[in-house]
């Protein structure tokens, strides 16, 4: 516990304002100075009398609140670092990789926020992949290299107890340092959500565990410095028109290596809006493809897995990428996808190449597995660079993988598929699609316009009476 008993107790400061007058008690520990106002000489000269007994009695003082540990919850005899590991560990089993990632993640920069000093023998950037990659990895605390476990010792060492949580402004510097990046700029507004959540389940489980009384986040509009405005609607300027997509997955067909199974992925993602993760996971026994002379060349896709690429540290097979059900479903959940002629041509063609059957990934990568991860980013950014201009390229103009999905939704949507229909081809709720999707919709004013006009309008007002 971070207590000392080398305490030192000063004369109760009077302020005379113009309204009231304020009484506060000072003290100092270890000589830092600690205050406390009060409204009335009486209540000051009993909390001064409490603290000199607690020292008289010889109890030990907090060096993170200040006051006598038998003034304290049980928060003061627990430290954050291990609170921590502790509340990594008891969710480990039951989450998924990401989810384990992005705890650490959001952990990691809250506790170097929570030290007593700051590493000056450490850089900075060791000390954050420490715990990160480490301390905040239950499979891997034990693997931790002799250099990395040695700044983990003096991270138990230096770090505040959880009593530090009851403090306001060591509250607000925590989450301050939780919202920034290495540099001083924000992070990301979905980062930082993320990382609230994260520590509203933690705190929850510190009152559930007795280590906290309450949830020491800020609550209400503007309760904290630290807030985002954030948004989730997709960017108008990411989306692809047809001629655009064309040339890019036209660039990435001509690709010497690899390039006909990237195209197979990338058309997939643009005629069938299914997620990156889900287009690698797809087995060819779930492609439903009609005969090739049949006149309906319309198919389907069944979709009931997820390989989200995490890295090999956080998954229990050591794999880069983890094995899961569908995003936002129950387990063992499915969701059907049509599958229009264009798309239908694309895929026959691939499983005739690859040699493909049912049981077999329908994206492979060069060795047989997942698809990389890295070699989609990879070729797409090439992909963009080579066929937009300067101009486009420096726009948000298709500049994540992802933005194929969303222009996919959008090109349905503006079809005037219904979006229920949309919402369950694309594996969204209703209200999340519209929120998402709603500025992107246009192509239907004229038609609106008229539907409004033949509601009728008012008569013309009658000429005045003379």
């Amino acid at each position: 516990m971070d207590t000392t008993y080398d305490v030192k107790f000063w004369k109760t400061s009077v302020y005379e304002g113009r309204k009231k007058t304020t009484y506060t008690v000072r003290w100092e520990l270890e000589g830092k100075e600690w205050r406390k106002p009060f409204g009335t000489v009486a209540l000051a000269d009993s909390f001064r009398a409490g603290l000199v007994s607690a020292a008289r009695k010889g109890e030990a003082f907090s060096l993170s609140t200040g006051l006598p540990v038998s003034h304290l919850s049980r928060a003061a005899g627990v430290k954050w670092y291990d609170f921590a590991i502790q509340f990594v560990d008891q969710l480990w089993e039951r989450t998924s990789a990401n989810n384990r990632k992005n705890v650490a993640k959001a952990l990691t920069p809250v506790t170097i926020a929570l030290l007593r000093s700051q590493p000056t023998t450490f850089k900075g950037v060791d000390v954050r992949r420490a715990l990160r990659e480490y301390a905040f990895n239950t499979l891997r605390r034990d693997q931790a290299p002799p250099e990395v476990a040695v700044i983990l010792r003096w991270v138990q060492r230096n770090s505040l107890s959880m009593a530090a949580w009851e403090d306001e402004n060591i509250v607000e510097t925590a989450l301050r340092a939780a919202m920034t990046k290495l540099d001083g700029t924000p992070v990301a507004p979905s980062s930082a959500r993320r990382t609230k959540r994260v520590l509203n389940v933690l705190f929850e489980y510190a009152i559930k565990k007795k280590v906290l009384k309450e949830n020491p986040l800020p609550k209400g509009k503007g309760a904290s410095t630290t807030a985002t405005k954030t948004s989730s609607a997709v960017d108008k300027r990411s989306l692809l028109n047809s001629e655009q997509a064309a040339e890019l997955l036209g660039w990435i067909y001509a690709r010497p290596r690899g390039g006909r199974r990237l195209h197979t992925f990338f058309a997939t993602m643009y005629y069938a809006g299914a997620r990156p993760e889900e287009v690698v996971a797809i087995d060819v026994g779930d492609v439903r493809l009609p005969d090739a002379d049949a006149d309906d060349q319309w198919g389907e896709l069944l979709l009931h897995t997820a390989h989200p690429e995490v890295g090999k540290q956080w998954t229990d097979t050591g794999k880069v990428r983890e094995e899961r059900g569908l995003k936002g479903r129950a387990a063992g959940d499915t969701r059907t996808v049509p599958c229009r002629p264009a798309l239908t041509r694309i895929l026959r063609a691939h499983i005739e190449k690859e040699g493909l059957k049912p049981g077999d990934l329908l994206m492979q990568g060069e060795k047989g597995g997942d698809l990389a991860g890295s070699v989609i980013r990879r070729a797409w950014r090439r992909a963009r660079k080579e066929v937009l201009n300067s101009y486009e390229f420096g726009t948000p103009l298709g500049r994540r993988v992802y933005d194929l999905r969303h222009t996919c939704l959008t090109n349905w949507l503006n079809a005037g598929v219904p979006a229920a229909t949309v919402a369950e081809w694309a594996g969204n709720s209703v209200p999340v699609l519209l929120t998402t999707y709603a500025r992107c919709i246009d192509g239907q004013l004229d038609d609106l316009k008229r539907r409004i006009e033949r509601a009728g309008e008012l008569p013309e007002p009658a000429a005045p009476r003379g």
